[in-house]
């Protein structure tokens, strides 16, 4: 079994515990690399965004809405397939408190993700 087959062999909530530390530790691209499927869907509150370019675009918006942020993880949950997680982030001139997203994990990949947040200005 080589690395890639490693990978996809993953249980979910593993795959989510990497995701959620590569996020935190600013390693984007790898994160992409490892965890989200090239298919992957994407659905946020401006429209449906599809595999890693749509994930690429996702992640600088946050990035432009919450410069510098800090993200607090409030509520982790992982049944099977399925994961939901409640997060806050304080950022320079803005915040979340409410924020929240779901994913599916297959095959050691995020095949699917919702996300859902409000950013509201701190100055």
């Amino acid at each position: 079994m080589d690395m890639t087959d490693d990978l996809r062999a993953r249980a979910a909530a593993d795959v989510f515990d990497e995701h959620l530390r590569l996020s935190t530790e600013l390693r984007f691209a790898e994160d992409i690399d490892r965890n989200v499927s090239p298919s992957c869907v994407v659905l946020d509150r401006r429209g449906v965004f599809h595999g890693h370019d749509g994930v690429k675009l996702l992640a600088r918006w946050l990035g432009e809405e919450l410069p510098n942020a800090r993200f607090t993880y409030t509520n982790r949950l992982v049944e099977g397939r399925v994961v939901f997680l409640e997060w806050t982030a304080e950022a320079d001139g803005a915040r979340v408190r409410d924020g929240a997203d779901s994913y599916v994990i297959e095959d050691g990949w995020i095949v699917a993700q919702t996300i859902h947040y409000t950013v509201e200005a701190t100055r």
